[in-house]
C-alpha cells in the first residue's frame, strides 16, 4: 500500500488535484524524503500524532497505518473521492 506514483502514500486512493508533500520522517528529526498525499490524509497524519511520535514510526507507512486513530480515519476515507475534504480535529 505504500504511495505509487499517482497515488497516495497513506490511503493509497488516487491523487486529485491538491497534492501536499508530507516528510515520514519529520524535517525536525532529520527526514529529506518527502511523499505524496491528499490534503486530508496530511491533516489527519498530524492531528494524531507529533512529530516525536512520526519519528518513532521510522517513516513506514505501515506502522503509520496501524495505528488505532490512522486506521479508523482510512477506514472512513477509503470510498471518498480524490478531492474530498472534511475539517480534521486533533485527538483528545
Amino acid at each position: 500500500m505504500e504511495g505509487a506514483e499517482g497515488s497516495c502514500w497513506l490511503c493509497a486512493r488516487p491523487l486529485g488535484k491538491r497534492v501536499e508533500w508530507h516528510h515520514p520522517v519529520p524535517k525536525s528529526r532529520g527526514g529529506r524524503e518527502t511523499v505524496p498525499v491528499h490534503p486530508i490524509c496530511h491533516r489527519a497524519i498530524h492531528a494524531q500524532l507529533s512529530n516525536v511520535e512520526l519519528a518513532r514510526t521510522q517513516g513506514d507507512g505501515a506502522v503509520l497505518r496501524a495505528h488505532p486513530g490512522i486506521a479508523r480515519f482510512l477506514g472512513w476515507v477509503a470510498n471518498k473521492p480524490p478531492d474530498f475534504h472534511a475539517p480534521t480535529y486533533r485527538k483528545r
